[in-house]
């Protein structure tokens, strides 16, 4: 195996002789699939009702007489309308690799907290007492032997439980570069002089870091380049495209997962304006996917999550609250897309949840293990036990071609 194949795990590499050999190099693997997939958890409780619009529920714009008239939907199918601040990816929609499940969410129920509904949603348990302490995409990881860290990435500054666990992972987080400086070469060619291991130990670390610094540069060079594309030309700037850039151009390798989170969907107070943000990134970063993937897009499948979904009826100040159920956006090439899919539960007030929230009408960790199992071939009985305990998958709902 050579130098290009290892990655070192520990304390970032700096301006101190971090390049200790006594760091353990973590050998990358390819995984037995070709298929990637990515897991975006969207952190303060997307409002599904307003992003996917179900205006053809009678009920609908009476509860939202302050938001469902905001912008116009565009029409999806008769039924439900895309918010106007997705239209940047409306042509994924069209090329059918763009859908969305409806009336969905964890088991989470009535408390309705950002952290334990977080932590349901990342550890894939029925509770916060179900005994759970690494996340769902870990628990798979460990079920197929012989993976290594490169096999799977999270990305980015906060811990992603759902990555965490017995499985070994990377992790990458934006303006982390590995670097050493000249003066900390100079200072382990002179402590390790004298000792033939450590000497070479040594100057594989200091060479590692040379080629994975270089393959950073290649990599921005690289996005450079693909920004005269059109498809680029759509993307703005921000620190979620190099999130996405950095994703794409690990899943274009070894890679087969990555994870990371985007914040800022809590609109408590003058959602049109939140949600107009929040999109807006959301767009940009699966945009960036598609265009940095390439041809690796077409095996790609992409799911977003969030905690819980927000209240039915519109709050006092232009907002909506902690609700339940919610939506699933879900991307990529291998998807069959253009669809929303869900059973529709209705809006009226003896249909709703608690008479407050939109009812969930099915398990979304139903979804996020039945795209295992189209990805990578997993059992339904291996996911039901092992991935989410004590899970029923149900149904097939067909999201992959």
């Amino acid at each position: 195996m050579d130098r290009r194949r290892f990655l070192i795990s520990g304390a970032v590499l700096g301006c101190s002789a971090a390049a200790s050999p006594l760091m353990t190099p973590v050998a990358l693997a390819s995984a037995p699939w070709q298929n990637r997939r990515v897991v975006i958890i969207l952190r303060g409780g997307m409002d599904g009702l307003d992003v996917v619009r179900p205006w053809g529920d009678g009920d609908f714009a009476a509860l939202r007489p302050g938001l469902a008239d905001t912008a116009p939907a565009a029409d999806l199918d008769g039924f439900y309308g895309l918010h106007p601040d997705l239209a940047a990816v409306r042509p994924l929609w069209e090329a059918g690799e763009l859908g969305f499940v409806h009336a969905v969410s964890t088991p989470y129920r009535d408390k309705r907290s950002h952290f334990d509904g977080q932590d349901i949603l990342e550890a894939g348990g029925a509770s916060l007492g179900a005994g759970l302490r690494d996340g769902w995409l870990n628990r798979m990881l460990q079920t197929v032997p012989g993976l290594e860290a490169e096999t799977a990435y999270s990305i980015g500054q906060e811990r992603m439980l759902v990555l965490a666990g017995k499985a070994a992972t990377a992790s990458w987080a934006p303006r982390t570069r590995l670097r050493i400086s000249d003066q900390a070469e100079r200072l382990l060619e002179l402590v390790h002089h004298d000792d033939p291991l450590f000497r070479q130990a040594s100057a594989d670390a200091i060479a590692i870091a040379r080629e994975i610094e270089a393959d950073a540069e290649m990599d921005e060079e690289t996005g450079a380049m693909m920004a005269e594309s059109a498809m680029m030309s759509q993307v703005s700037g921000g620190g979620h495209v190099t999130v996405a850039e950095f994703a794409a151009s690990r899943l274009r390798g070894e890679t087969r997962i990555a994870a990371f989170s985007l914040n800022g969907w809590d609109t408590h107070n003058n959602q049109p304006a939140g949600l107009r943000r929040s999109l807006g990134v959301l767009s940009d970063t699966l945009l960036t996917l598609r265009a940095g993937l390439g041809e690796v897009w077409g095996r790609t499948a992409v799911i977003c999550l969030t905690e819980f979904g927000r209240t039915a009826r519109e709050n006092g100040s232009r907002g909506t609250d902690h609700g339940t159920g919610g939506a699933v956006l879900l991307a990529g090439g291998a998807l069959r897309g253009g669809r929303v899919l869900g059973d529709w539960p209705g809006l009226s007030e003896a249909d709703l949840y608690d008479r407050r929230d939109l009812l969930p009408t099915r398990d979304v960790r139903a979804h996020a293990g039945w795209l295992m199992r189209g990805l990578f071939g997993l059992e339904t009985g291996l996911i039901e036990r092992a991935v989410f305990p004590g899970l029923d998958l149900g149904a097939d709902p067909g999201l992959l071609l």
